[in-house]
């Protein structure tokens, strides 16, 4: 994998937090505290100002109250009054150096003076004496002037502290992990009626920026219009009402945005590209494009009979799908996000190079795996597909390709249940030979899988076969129609949720944790909303609902253990880890944990034993020796 540095370049997105249709959100820390800076510098601006005039009116003051200095030749007695000073802040330094230089100079000009002719000749000047009454009055508002400024000061200081407490507080919620949200403000320009300020500046120190190593979920509304134009759900089994099920459970919101042309054909043809991803170019290709799509029996559009079509709104929810998982899994292989789930629509993993079906058009996972090859450079990507049905369209981009291990397990019933392809020889070709893994459920429903069969086929096959990979990344197509609610038609097997969670918690440990689950099927609410709550909780490392002893006990049914025998009887010449596993295929998950403490205990003793000879030789060579001698 490359630097984070060079990926960033050139994975060029934007962040997770902004949408097309929604505004640009608000950044409440770092412009709260540039505009509480902004505010502090103007109070403290304002202040030196402030006092630079009171200190300039009080010198005034003290020359005014002077008695004058400049006296003409006795014998005048003529008087001229001195108009008291009133200045304004522009042109107070400029009268204060009059002032000052009119004070400097009048004993010179008193002793040194040379009379003057005309007819100031003989003139004395003097000031007028101050009355008692308006110096009292001049000395009390300077006392009011002070006592305002003590207490506009204070009032700054209080405030100030305010704010490096609201700061605090801010910072220990954000390392707590839970959200702030502070109002920002305008900076307040100094009001009349606003506190001066004080008379130095309070540096805070800025607590230092957390970020949150968490699980990461995307998710937009957009990709909820796509829908049938007849407006009818209940006869659509993949509709909106999926994913905006499963997001109302969450209470999370993290968007994404749109896959670009290039992007899509890194799985998909351009003509793909264009006819599915493009509303515009769509419209100037061939009118024979028309004949792709079919009118379905409710009214609407689709391209089969269950595969719908928006002309409005369906390219860009289906680009804005793969965007977003592409988005989701560059953030968690740059370790900005620890894992993540994907919560999107339409589904991807039947959507082959040049052909939608299945209600796919784009396949997410696929071209997020082909981008992770291709700007990152990352080695070995793992993809498991849980999804009741085959994921076609995902084997098909990665079939000669040895740097991706595609995983599926499905319902099959020797290619009779939709899409028809993973039979267990469909191994890869090429260089892929070996790296593409189908466990394909045989027997139909009778009786239907459950929790014991995908946990046997978890520990027996799925982990074994993925520690010996060893992937830098994980990648889940995470379907839900396996869960118990839906029909035979789109799956009749009966698994819990909570189970899933329990898959989830053992991808965890591989590749560093890196993993993210992207949304594939799955039509019952109830199913999906359970599902994807038990596989984030894993995610974010909450203790999971333990296994009914029932499960822990039940071993899996004949037609899964035959199923999965064929897989080992393929792949066994692949993959070395299988011969061990092969001996467990049928037991229960309790009877499998027990076999492996007598292993452990076994090999332990048998260490044990082994050390304990060695010692025991170690003490009788020397004896031998010495009886030789």
């Amino acid at each position: 994998m490359t630097s984070p540095t060079v990926s960033k370049l050139v994975r060029g997105h934007r962040p997770l937090g902004r949408t097309q249709s929604a505004p640009l959100p608000q950044q409440p820390c770092g412009q709260t505290q540039a505009l509480q800076q902004l505010v502090v510098q103007q109070q403290h601006q304002q202040f030196l100002e402030k006092h630079k005039l009171f200190q300039q009116q009080h010198i005034i003051n003290k020359i005014m109250s002077k008695p004058g200095d400049q006296v003409s030749p006795p014998g005048s007695g003529a008087v001229v009054p001195s108009r008291h000073h009133q200045s304004h802040p522009e042109e107070t330094e400029e009268e204060l150096r009059e002032h000052q230089g009119l004070s400097s100079s009048s004993s010179t000009s008193s002793s040194s003076s040379v009379p003057e002719t005309g007819p100031m000749r003989g003139l004395v000047i003097k000031q007028e004496p101050l009355d008692l009454q308006e110096q009292e009055e001049r000395e009390q508002r300077e006392r009011q002037v002070e006592q305002d400024f003590l207490f506009n000061q204070q009032a700054l200081l209080l405030e100030q502290q305010r704010i490096h407490q609201l700061r605090n507080y801010r910072a220990s919620i954000e390392a707590a992990g839970l959200p702030v949200s502070i109002a920002v403000h305008r900076p307040l320009s100094r009001a009349q009626s606003s506190p001066a300020s004080a008379s130095f500046p309070i540096v805070v120190q800025e607590p230092p920026v957390k970020h949150q190593f968490t699980t990461g979920l995307v998710y937009d509304s957009l990709m909820q219009k796509h829908q049938c134009i007849c407006g009818n759900a209940t006869i659509h089994p993949e509709h909106a009402g999926r994913i905006q099920s499963i997001w109302s459970r969450l209470q999370e919101r993290a968007s994404g945005l749109s896959a670009s042309q290039e992007e899509l054909q890194t799985v998909h043809s351009e003509a793909h590209v264009l006819l599915y991803g493009t509303n515009p170019l769509r419209q100037k290709l061939d009118s024979s494009v028309n004949s792709m799509f079919v009118r379905l029996p409710c009214g609407g559009v689709g391209v089969d009979s269950d595969t719908i079509w928006n002309e409005v709104h369906s390219s860009a929810a289906a680009r804005l799908a793969v965007g977003s998982v592409v988005e989701l899994v560059f953030k968690v292989a740059l370790g900005e996000l620890k894992n993540g789930f994907a919560v999107v629509r339409p589904p991807g993993h039947h959507a082959e190079e040049s052909t939608p079906m299945g209600f796919c058009y784009f396949n997410s996972v696929a071209i997020a795996a082909k981008l992770l090859q291709q700007r990152l450079n990352v080695s070995k990507i793992l993809i498991v597909d849980w999804d009741v049905h085959h994921g076609n369209g995902t084997q098909q981009a990665f079939y000669a390709d040895p740097s991706v291990l595609y995983l599926s397990l499905h319902r099959y019933d020797d290619g009779n249940f939709f899409p028809g392809s993973g039979a267990p020889d469909e191994v890869g070709s090429g260089a892929g030979e070996g790296f593409s893994v189908n466990i394909a459920f045989t027997g139909g429903l009778e009786p239907p899988m459950g929790d014991a069969e995908y946990l046997a086929a978890f520990r027996t096959l799925v982990m074994p076969i993925a520690n010996e990979f060893a992937p830098d990344m994980v990648l889940v197509s995470s379907g839900f129609d396996a869960v118990d609610g839906h029909a035979p038609p789109l799956g009749g097997y009966k698994l819990t949720a909570k189970c899933f969670g329990y898959l989830t918690r053992q991808l965890m440990a591989l590749a560093g944790g890196r993993l993210v689950l992207a949304l594939e099927g799955g039509h019952d609410l109830t199913a999906i909303c359970d599902a994807s709550e038990a596989c984030i909780s894993a995610l974010l490392g909450n203790e999971l609902d333990p296994i009914s002893f029932e499960v822990l006990q039940q071993r899996p049914n004949a037609n899964a253990v035959h199923s999965m025998e064929k897989v080992v009887e393929i792949h066994g010449k692949y993959w070395c880890s299988l011969q061990r596993s092969a001996s467990t295929l049928g037991c229960s998950l309790s009877e499998a944990l027990q076999r492996d403490t007598e292993e452990a205990e076994t090999v332990s003793a048998m260490a044990s034993l082994s050390v304990a000879n060695k010692h025991k030789r170690t003490e009788e060579e020397p004896m031998e020796e010495e009886a030789l001698i």
